[in-house]
């Protein structure tokens, strides 16, 4: 019997906004040893105050268009593919749960490539950290100046972090989930073991997938040749290794804390709909078969 739940909406972007935070902690001192530049954002709190003052609130707001459609996309994607996995048994394999999260996390993520970064990392030129693209369009300014590639530039990390994270997602929360349950903490199948593992799941998404997100985010918005090569980094492997040259291992940490509190939400209530919404179907497609 197959039972499918795909692609759904899934309450993502808006637990995950204000992302422009996480974004401007993580360009903060690009490339800059520690304690050499200005820090006009320190901590998240202090951040949201900083991107209030400057940009007022609808500055937390910022690429809030472009990051609906890429949640939508990613997540479709990703949960469609995870769900084909499941279905198929493939995740009851040794390592099956951590494979199937990575690949079905690398498609959604080459899908839902997005734009939204350069909006997130604008402001006044006192708070400016980064590069500042000015765009006052998402897409269609990026598409006029570098043309459909522009649309895909920064995948090689955006491809690896949303692979790590959602493998790290996926199978902590499936693990999570099962111990729980045999420790008899809750009851098998309840909306507690879903939400308790969820949580552990969302701690263990940040701190996996947070070095992974540095380099995604420097690799959208650093500025570029006019053939679309980059100025600062020349991929994945490069922005990687100049970070922790330059900056120190930290540097790939840099903003874990809104990180947390963006992923901790998104990971628990993705999760918990996911899972609901699945076993909502089997017992109604149970019930048509009587």
């Amino acid at each position: 019997m197959y039972i499918y739940i795909h692609l759904l909406p899934f309450p993502s972007s808006p637990n995950k906004h204000p992302l422009v935070v996480k974004t401007r902690l993580q360009l903060q001192g690009e490339l800059r040893a520690p304690g050499t530049y200005p820090r006009p954002y320190r901590g998240v709190l202090r951040a949201v105050g900083a991107v209030c003052r400057a940009d007022g609130l609808r500055g937390l707001q910022k690429g809030l268009a472009a990051g609906l459609l890429y949640q939508g996309l990613m997540n479709g994607v990703r949960f469609y593919c995870y769900s084909c996995a499941l279905d198929a048994g493939w995740t009851g394999w040794t390592g099956g749960t951590v494979v199937a999260g990575a690949v079905a996390g690398a498609v959604g993520a080459f899908v839902g490539s997005p734009v939204k970064t350069h909006l997130q990392a604008q402001t006044l030129s006192a708070m400016a950290v980064g590069h500042q693209h000015n765009h006052e369009v998402s897409g269609a300014d990026i598409y006029r100046q570098h043309g459909v590639a522009g649309l895909w530039r920064g995948v090689s990390g955006a491809v690896p972090r949303v692979a790590v994270g959602s493998a790290a997602q996926l199978a902590t929360f499936a693990s999570a989930k099962d111990w729980v349950c045999q420790h008899q903490w809750f009851g098998e199948g309840s909306w507690a073991a879903v939400l308790a593992g969820g949580m552990v799941s969302g701690v263990a998404v940040a701190v996996t997938m947070t070095p992974f997100d540095v380099v995604s985010t420097r690799l959208y918005n650093q500025p570029v040749e006019a053939d679309g090569t980059g100025k600062l980094y020349r991929g994945f492997l490069d922005c990687f290794a100049q970070i922790s040259s330059k900056e120190g291992l930290l540097g790939l940490y840099k903003g874990i804390g809104a990180v947390y509190l963006r992923l901790g939400p998104h990971t628990v209530l993705s999760l918990f709909f996911w899972d609901e919404l699945r076993r909502m179907v089997v017992y109604l497609y149970i019930q048509c078969l009587k």
